[in-house]
């Protein structure tokens, strides 16, 4: 198996973009991902493509042939796949790139996400996220998402005693790190204040623990290790990954406080890296609710379990503490375009680790994390990262 690195990243604003089209997106993070990488179209061997549901909310399929002829690239007659996986699937993109520059079947392979959500309106956006869940055991019978995490929510605070506060902490956090992100949708802080008295969605989280429904698009160009410094001064090399399942169902699951595909996907990453969660110096976790985060860190292992909520309230998750979670802003803050949330992610790892972080920028970042979720954590993706010395 050959080692693997980023050399060229790229994303868009992210938000509520209804003067830009998917097509717009997509190809302005990927023109910016191949600029950043120094290659030229030909040199690209495939394309993967994140992409949750087009087909709901914008009515287009067959996607990642679209992306690549909108590029200019439908003569060059690339392999191109669109990976679908709930909130995983630009993550999910991302390890089936991983693997096939591993393996040897390609030398260099651009990584997309995208998804154009507010083309339609709030509430169908909520049932085509619903999806992702259970439909026939769970959605069918009026469990939103919002309620679903809910569920898991109360169950932790009986549980654990996590508190409101607690929860609350996560999204002060998040939106403190995505005020100084300049592609985040939310670039302002927040107050705890704020964030207890906001409006209820489901009991306990109210407006503020909940991420936003958003347009954005994120890409990385990949290639091999050996190859990476001939395009690259500071290539990233993707060390290790990890991907696990569980019922899609909640009632099904072993425990509502723990994410068993969180759990497995984290022990697979490390153990294929030889490193233990005391090694990673920054982490992006899949916050679509303030309780996935905390859930996120202790089934990482990076706090024990029942110890997120007085972790985060203690900042020991805050940018340059015991270790840095979200400094992108998360998905509550930067934004949750579906399908470029895994590949966004990367992101931020990839320009924590090459120095690039601005004002949010972890001192001396040498290893670091992403974790991304589908649906309610029926699936679970972790990928490691590590700076090329």
């Amino acid at each position: 198996m050959r080692g693997v690195a980023i050399i060229g990243v790229g994303e868009t604003q992210f938000g509520e973009l209804w003067d830009r089209s998917f097509r717009d997106l997509g190809i302005e993070a990927g023109l910016k991902a191949i600029e950043d990488a120094h290659i030229r179209a030909e040199d690209i061997d495939a394309l993967y493509i994140g992409n949750m549901s087009a087909g709901k909310f914008i009515e287009q399929e067959h996607v990642s042939a679209i992306v690549a002829d909108y590029a200019g690239l439908a003569d060059s007659h690339l392999p191109t796949t669109r990976v679908e996986g709930g909130g995983a699937c630009g993550a999910l993109a991302l390890l089936q790139a991983y693997a096939a520059i591993a393996s040897g079947l390609h030398d260099i392979v651009v990584v997309g996400g995208a998804e154009k959500m507010t083309d339609v309106g709030e509430v169908k956006a909520a049932e085509i996220l619903s999806a992702t869940a259970d439909q026939e055991w769970e959605t069918v019978f009026g469990a939103t998402f919002p309620a679903l995490y809910a569920i898991m929510a109360r169950r932790h605070m009986y549980e654990y005693g996590t508190t409101r506060e607690q929860l609350a902490a996560v999204a002060v956090k998040n939106h403190r790190h995505g005020a100084l992100n300049p592609v985040a949708q939310y670039q302002k802080e927040i107050t705890m204040e704020m964030v207890l008295n906001a409006g209820m969605v489901a009991d306990p989280l109210g407006v503020f623990d909940c991420a936003p429904l958003s347009d954005g698009a994120a890409a990385i160009v990949m290639c091999s290790l050996d190859r990476a410094r001939k395009f690259c001064e500071t290539p990233v090399e993707l060390i290790a990954s990890g991907q696990a399942s569980d019922t899609i169902a909640l009632h099904d699951r072993r425990d509502l406080t723990t994410m068993d595909a969180t759990v497995v996907a984290g022990k697979r990453a490390f153990h294929r890296a030889g490193l233990t969660p005391a090694d990673v110096d920054v982490a992006e976790v899949h916050d679509n609710f303030t309780i996935s985060e905390i859930m996120a860190i202790e089934d990482l292992r990076f706090v024990k379990k029942g110890q997120g909520g007085p972790a985060t309230e203690d900042g020991e998750t805050a940018l340059n503490s015991k270790i840095s979670v979200n400094t992108s802003g998360g998905l509550k803050a930067r934004g949750q375009p579906v399908g470029a949330t895994g590949v966004a992610q990367a992101i931020e790892i990839v320009r924590q680790l090459r120095g690039e972080g601005g004002k949010r920028q972890v001192t001396d970042a040498e290893v670091g994390l992403t974790h991304t979720l589908g649906g309610t954590g029926a699936t679970a993706v972790v990928h490691i990262f590590r700076r090329v010395r």
